[in-house]
């Protein structure tokens, strides 16, 4: 069984900056690339990062130069620090696993960035 503890979400003004955590349960043994989507107010869930091993990242356009994903040391523990937000990065961001064929969703993290 999977679970997630996500934090880090909330309100910010434009230009700021937030970081949000994502936290997958010990009971997996090994690390699994990790990564990170979100979705706005009546949209498409859209990608916006994902890591593989440490140092080895993919970003999608909306935020690349703005948004940086990590992962703690042989633990299945993924960030995602963000710069410059803007109105329209305002979603539900939710943090993924993949762990064999399969992709794992957390519950999800509400960012919102308004004036």
């Amino acid at each position: 069984q999977v679970q997630f503890v996500e934090s880090g979400g909330g309100l910010v003004q434009p230009g700021g900056s937030l970081s949000l955590s994502c936290e997958v349960s010990e009971t997996i043994s090994r690390v699994y690339p990790m990564g990170w989507y979100r979705q706005a107010p009546g949209k498409e869930r859209e990608f916006v990062a994902r890591i593989l091993a440490p140092g080895v990242t993919i970003y999608g356009d909306p935020v690349k130069g703005r948004f940086t994903i990590s992962r703690a040391n042989n633990k299945n523990t993924a960030y995602l620090q963000m710069n410059s937000l803007t109105p329209e990065d305002t979603a539900i961001y939710y943090c993924t696993i993949d762990v064999s064929n399969s992709r794992y969703w957390g519950q999800g993290t509400q960012v919102t960035v308004s004036s």
